[in-house]
Order: C-alpha cells, then sequence, then structure tokens
C-alpha cells in the first residue's frame, strides 16, 4: 500500500509488516515502541500513521492526552526529514540518547526527558533465577504461590486462547479498567494481540492452575540482545503469580537474548515500583523534542 507524502498520511495497516520488519532489522532499536505489532496493537489508541518526509518513512501519533507527535525517521535522509517536520512545529517523541546525540546536539531545539516513558531493562538470566538476597523477596512469594496451588508453565497455543481471554476479562474488571482511558485501550490492545500472535509472531508463556489459565505473558524479540514483554496479565487474587509469570517469561522465552525491555510505567506509582523493585540494569531514556520558542 502507497504511502502519501506528508502531510498526508494514511493509518498503519497490517500489510505494513514485512516493511516496518526490516527497518528495525536494520535499525536494531532499543526503545520498545519500536516493533511492528508494539505500533499496530496500539495503532487505535495513538492514531499510528504513516507518511513520507523526503525519503524518510515516519510514524505520525498521538499521545493519551490528545497532543500529536511523531517518532524518529526510521530510513532516509533523517536531519533533512527532522528538519521539515520542526519547520511544521511538530513534536519528536520516543527519540533516545543515541538518537539525540546523533542528530540533535547543538541545535536549537527544546529537548525534555519523558520519565514516564523510559523503559525498564533487565537481564533475562536475573530474572529467570532471582539470585541473591535483594531478588528473595520476589521468590518467597513464588514459594507461598506453590505451597498453596499447583500449576505448570506451557508455551502459548492457540488452545489456550478462550482461557486467556476469560482471564482478560477478569483482569479487566478487577482493575477498574472501564473508568481508565489507558488500561481500557491496554485491554483493548492485549485481546488483539491473543487473537493475531501468529500473523504478529508473538511468543507467549501460560500459567495453568487445575486446567484454567491463571496467568500470561506475550512478547518478541527486540533486538537480537533483547526481548520486549509487550503483555503481562495475572489473576490478581492469586499471591506470588504475578511474580511466576515474570519469572516463566524470563525462563522460557526468547532465551537466546541476554536482557528484558519490560516497556514504561506510565507514571503509575505501583507500577513504578513493582519494576524498580526488580533492579533494572538500565532505565533507557525517552526524549520529547520540539523547535525552542
Amino acid at each position: 500500500m502507497e504511502i502519501p507524502i506528508y502531510p498526508d498520511s494514511r493509518p498503519l495497516d497490517i500489510s505494513d509488516k514485512p516493511l516496518l520488519d526490516q527497518l528495525f532489522l536494520t535499525l536494531q532499536p532499543r526503545v520498545s515502541e519500536f516493533t511492528f505489532a508494539g505500533l499496530y496493537l496500539f495503532r487505535s489508541a495513538h492514531a499510528y500513521r504513516l507518511t513520507m518526509v523526503g525519503d524518510s518513512l515516519v510514524v505520525l501519533g498521538r499521545g493519551y492526552h490528545g497532543g500529536s507527535y511523531f517518532m524518529p525517521p526510521l530510513s532516509g535522509d533523517v536531519p533533512k526529514a527532522l528538519g521539515a517536520l520542526f519547520a511544521h512545529g511538530q513534536e519528536l517523541y520516543a527519540a533516545d540518547d543515541i538518537f539525540v546525540s546523533r542528530y540533535l546536539a547543538g541545535k536549537d531545539l527544546e529537548v525534555m526527558e519523558d520519565r514516564d516513558s523510559f523503559d525498564y531493562l533487565y537481564l533475562r538470566e536475573e530474572l529467570a533465577t532471582l539470585p541473591g538476597n535483594r531478588l528473595h523477596k520476589k521468590k518467597n512469594r513464588i514459594n507461598y504461590f506453590a505451597k498453596h496451588h499447583e500449576s505448570r508453565t506451557e508455551l502459548l497455543e492457540r488452545r489456550h486462547l478462550a482461557g486467556c481471554r476469560e482471564l482478560l476479562e477478569e483482569w479487566r474488571n478487577a482493575a477498574g479498567a472501564g473508568g481508565n482511558v489507558s488500561l481500557e485501550l491496554e485491554a483493548d490492545a492485549t485481546g488483539e494481540a491473543l487473537t493475531l500472535f501468529e500473523e504478529l509472531e508473538l511468543s507467549g508463556v501460560v500459567i495453568m492452575v487445575a486446567d484454567r489459565v491463571a496467568a500470561f505473558a506475550l512478547g518478541e524479540y527486540l533486538n537480537p540482545e533483547t526481548s520486549v514483554c509487550h503483555f503481562e496479565k495475572a489473576d490478581p487474587f492469586m499471591e506470588g503469580l504475578s511474580q511466576l509469570i515474570n519469572r516463566e517469561f524470563a525462563a522460557k522465552l526468547f532465551t537466546d537474548g541476554r536482557f528484558v525491555n519490560r516497556e514504561q510505567d506510565l507514571g503509575d506509582a505501583g507500577l513504578r515500583s513493582a519494576k524498580l523493585s526488580y533492579h533494572p540494569v538500565e532505565l533507557i531514556k525517552k526524549y520529547r523534542v520540539r523547535p525552542s520558542p
């Protein structure tokens, strides 16, 4: 499908997967948004559209609060594309340290850290084994769960989908997603990820308790060293289950990788505390950039 020339654009489409997969393979991104599935599953939440700025493919988007932005150009003459978009007053989102130092240093721009969007990066082996005293509490909670429930871990297959959807609805209700726009959009994206996990080449792991899906997680490779966990849901009334599904994702999937990117916390205090408690090896900074007034 043809991609319009800026300022025209068109919605992201499933047929764009081969093109974007190839571009991301070349770019080797560290930022969690930069996979086709990560963009496609949130295309409604962020109104993702594609445009060509010169010879550069650019993703346009919209934040949860309605502000528009563009993401780092994926191809072509990046400095020229940036100049054109900034000249139109557009704001850049999801630039990491490497992109900022390469393309934006010394420019007359406002470069602002977006802490709520920082990605949490962990050593996969640490998440899989929970070594040492600093992760001892996580191990204790998993042991507590094991004492009270018989469970087994399985790799996601189509036979699990009905159970995963039932759990997702339970999670939606327990989380009060109906009154929270971002949670509702996340639940919708998770549901579509389950439906399209094969087409989007996602891999998943499922925790079964009494032949019922009690937890699941879905992800993919972000780059050869790093997997990204896009979605993780667990029965909130089973203590220790969320720690178990976190461990099993790292232990059973993407075992050739060194790192796991567990995405951002969106400024949620509870989620931030939980992510920090696993002791990330790095917070991958993301920046918003706009022309100086």
